[in-house]
């Protein structure tokens, strides 16, 4: 019963008259980008996800995927047809190079698409995305041979792919890996384990799975320094680029799980599979984060995405549901036995934080898409470097609050709908538990605040937090005198300030005593996320003025002018009680011996 139409306004305002994309067409496929060609593009993945992919994803949860004797797997009735159509649309090879079969837009354009697709069916949205994260690994650390015989196939939609990392004993801890690889002194290794968990490791979408894989070659140093990342075919490959024989991988099982139940999520065995060497050997986790940062943005625009769905349908509902009156200036609707319960303040505080969230969500994750974009394409070396910078930085703050935030907001939209919102039927339990894992995958969310504390915050001497903090003085300097915006600039200001002495207590107390930063880790965490967030309110709110103050009487900007005060008033204040919980440091928390939990 649920429903799903794609933001359009919303995005074209960000990137036109927020990002202006406009600017950056003298860079490779921005060229190509003009205002016309996008909002074409953005109208058609629309369609599709509103039409093929929203229309399967209730269906394709109840159903699931099914594995077979013969350990093949198939997806729910629908996903196959639907991928056609996604294949066919040339969705998959959106900003991929040219070169292999790529159409070379910006990344920031596949991202908005991402977005859609995953909002309408997030499950689906598995597959191309996985696929997407291999091809990207493979382009970045692979041989010319390798691009060669991989890449066409996988940017067409014809392959898919996936990333094998976690083994029944470790997750996080990669040095804990028991998979085995063997050389055979032909260029060619025998790949031996068991990897669990592994998104999308067996389907009937595609005619092969490229499966890249971290591994231990023989005699190799112990922990995480003696870890190799393979390719592993699903079929070889045959020199021509005809499939061969079936390589020894298979799916032992499929994992039973809370959500996404249409994405096939398996127990892969290897079995002396044959494998190929990505990159260098030992240096497998290079290789791999290549992988894992491209799946982690992924991952936190999957929490944004879901968060847009269920706002959606929780919003629909409230204007809909008839359930006592207005608490001031009499009935809403006299003419009803009651009010539609959006006059009620409480529902409206959680439509307006699911709103303020999402929207402030979207400039963020489209800002960095951007930088993602300039990181390779850039004509200067300190704009490469810069977006570099902003990449590493913003990389697990936006997995981790968005997926935090994502969770919470399907969870508030399920409450918008009382009962109704627990009952199968309705679609919004749904949203709840398929929302829940992204919090988890790819690097769970306390896992990303450790890594923000322990090697973003001082790598090359903090160059990427200043850089950042440097940028907003400027738009906050630039602006000054401008009333309207005023606001919006005091409270991006403060939340400045409060992030700027969390980072020096940091400094000043976590070498001390590492417990101080494990502690604080996630506060900090999220007041980053905060900051960000309100740089990309005072970023949407300038827009918005100059939108009205040239004529434009559209609503939509009145509208994100009071979307945008709400953020300011009610949620960017919470930096004040992260600050104030991150400085008590970490004694309360380790106090209690291990055997009184």
């Amino acid at each position: 019963m649920t429903t799903y139409a794609a933001p359009l306004k919303d995005m074209q305002f960000v990137l036109n008259d927020v990002l202006q994309i406009s600017k950056y067409s003298n860079l490779p496929g921005f060229a190509d980008a003009s205002e016309d060609v996008v909002e074409a593009i953005l109208e058609e993945g629309a369609k599709m996800a509103a039409n093929v992919l929203h229309p399967i994803n209730q269906s394709g949860d109840k159903e699931g995927c099914t594995r077979h004797d013969d350990a093949s797997v198939t997806t729910p009735k629908g996903f196959k047809e639907a991928y056609q159509v996604y294949k066919e649309g040339g969705w998959q090879g959106l900003s991929f190079d040219p070169e292999y079969g790529g159409q070379g837009l910006p990344y920031l354009l596949a991202v908005a698409v991402s977005e859609m697709v995953s909002a309408a069916n997030m499950a689906f949205g598995m597959y191309p995305g996985l696929a997407r994260g291999a091809a990207d690994a493979i382009y970045a650390h692979g041989t010319d041979e390798q691009k060669q015989k991989y890449l066409p196939n996988m940017i067409a939609g014809e392959w898919g792919g996936t990333m094998n990392l976690t083994e029944p004993h470790c997750g996080t801890d990669l040095g804990l890996l028991r998979t085995k690889a063997v050389p055979q002194g032909d260029g060619a290794y025998k790949i031996s384990g068991t990897k669990i968990f592994i998104s999308a490791g067996e389907h009937d979408l595609t005619d092969n799975i490229i499966h890249l894989v971290i591994a231990r070659i023989e005699g190799a140093p112990d922990g995480v320094k003696g870890i190799s990342l393979f390719i592993v075919p699903k079929f070889h490959v045959n020199d021509d680029g005809s499939l061969g024989e079936r390589n020894t991988v298979s799916c032992g099982s499929i994992e039973e799980k809370m959500g996404i139940h249409a994405n096939s999520t398996c127990v892969m065995n290897f079995d002396d599979a044959t494998g190929y060497l990505l990159g260098e050997e030992n240096k497998g986790l290079k290789a791999m984060f290549t992988m894992m940062n491209e799946a982690r943005l992924g991952v936190g625009m999957q929490g944004m995405a879901i968060s847009e769905v269920a706002y959606q349908n929780s919003a629909a509902y409230a204007k809909d549901r008839l359930q006592g009156r207005a608490l001031v200036g009499g009935p809403a609707e006299p003419d009803k036995p009651a009010d539609p319960i959006i006059v009620h303040p409480d529902v409206r505080r959680m439509l307006m934080d699911h709103r303020a969230f999402t929207e402030g969500a979207r400039a963020w994750m489209y800002w960095s898409a951007l930088h993602a974009d300039l990181q390779h394409k850039a004509e200067d070396e300190a704009t490469r470097q810069k977006a570099e910078d902003y990449m590493g930085l913003m990389t697990p703050i936006l997995k981790a609050y968005l997926t935090d935030k994502g969770y919470a907001h399907a969870t508030n939209a399920q409450q918008v709908l009382g009962g109704h919102g627990y009952i199968q039927e309705w679609g919004m339990e749904q949203f709840v538990r398929d929302a829940r894992i992204a919090m988890i995958y790819e690097g769970a969310n306390g896992i990303q605040a450790l890594d923000l504390v322990g090697r973003k915050l001082m790598k090359d001497g903090g160059r990427a937090w200043q850089s950042f903090f440097s940028e907003v003085d400027e738009f906050i300097s630039d602006n000054q005198g401008n009333e309207e915006l005023k606001q919006f600039l005091d409270g991006l200001s403060s939340a400045k300030k409060d992030v700027e002495e969390a980072t020096q207590w940091m400094a000043a107390n976590a070498m001390q005593n590492f417990n101080n930063a494990g502690a604080g880790s996630v506060d900090y965490l999220n007041m980053w996320a905060l900051l960000c967030l309100a740089h990309g309110w005072a970023q949407m709110a300038k827009a918005a003025i100059e939108k009205k103050a040239a004529g434009d009487s559209d609503a939509f900007y009145a509208n994100k002018l009071i979307t945008g005060r709400y953020f300011i008033e009610r949620l960017l204040p919470d930096t004040v009680s992260h600050l104030a919980k991150l400085k008590t440091g970490a004694d309360a928390m380790m106090a209690l011996p291990a055997e009184a939990f």
